[in-house]
């Protein structure tokens, strides 16, 4: 089996795990969460240098999921790249678990907790000059919202990124384009995104963001201009694969009954590689 077969299974077991863990007592963010599946599975399963066997080894990529609502696709991944038991899914949520509605450190793989919106692209350039301070060739790469780019600590980031030249520092901002009251750009416009980007000093591409082959190949060819820090604008849609939820603003935060979970999943398995 070739490794995008591999990578579209993988997608599709995050996926049918996130509605499993917003069918649980609590539910979860479960549009924000499939908008950015293949954004993760591109990243751990074809671009990050980490080994779940060692998950603190010195030489890692650091990733923080700075948009830490999407915290239960986080979570999956990291179940399916092997940090942890896929049962301890299971326990999403409760008191007895270790997962949580944002990531916390006692979770394997989990650099940081994140969630407080605005601060991971800060915390991501740490990592990458303390890379540099370390003379290691470690990457840093960050997975922030759209909307959480309405904050202005986002911006005082990237313009230190870009005045450190840390071109070991990748940002993807993960762009479906809604956030939860609304669609970003009638709340507080973001476009031309890109040319923003640029402007702050940063080398910018745009992709399909549920396409994890064009995913990886751009993830996995950072930095791309030496002495600038990367930004990846995936377009992606919220809630993808389910088309209740796909495009809508109602997805951000969902409490699944049994019938609405089953029907979720009978969805992903019709369509098992989501929207693509």
């Amino acid at each position: 089996m070739d490794l995008h077969e591999t990578t579209a299974e993988v997608a599709h077991r995050v996926r049918r795990h996130v509605v499993d863990m917003c069918a649980g007592p609590e539910g979860g963010h479960l549009g924000g969460s499939l908008s950015s599946v293949d954004i993760l599975v591109a990243l751990y399963f074809g671009v990050l240098r980490v080994d779940p066997t060692d998950f603190a080894a010195p030489d890692r990529d650091h990733f923080l999921l700075s948009k830490g609502h999407a915290a239960i696709a986080l979570y999956a991944t990291l179940a399916e790249r092997g940090f942890f038991p896929v049962a301890e899914l299971a326990g999403y949520g409760t008191s007895s678990g270790r997962l949580m509605g944002h990531p916390v450190r006692a979770v394997p793989g989990v650099e940081l907790p994140t969630g407080s919106l605005g601060h991971g692209l800060a915390l991501g350039l740490g990592f990458a000059l303390s890379a540099r301070l370390a003379r290691a060739d470690r990457r840093s790469f960050v997975l922030l919202g759209d909307g959480e780019l309405q904050e202005g600590a986002c911006w005082e980031a990237a313009l230190g990124a870009a005045a450190q030249r840390a071109d070991n520092l990748v940002a993807v901002v993960d762009r479906n384009g809604l956030q939860l009251t609304g669609r970003t750009e009638h709340i507080t416009g973001l476009e031309p995104l890109a040319d923003k980007w640029r402007a702050f000093g940063w080398a910018v591409r745009e992709v399909d963001g549920h396409d994890r082959d064009a995913l990886r190949a751009a993830l996995g060819s950072a930095p791309w201009e030496p002495g600038r820090p990367s930004a990846l604008i995936a377009r992606t849609v919220k809630g993808n694969g389910l088309p209740f939820a796909a495009g809508r603003v109602g997805s951000h935060y969902a409490l699944l009954s049994a019938r609405m979970a089953a029907k979720a999943r009978a969805a992903l398995d019709e369509h098992p590689d989501g929207d693509r």
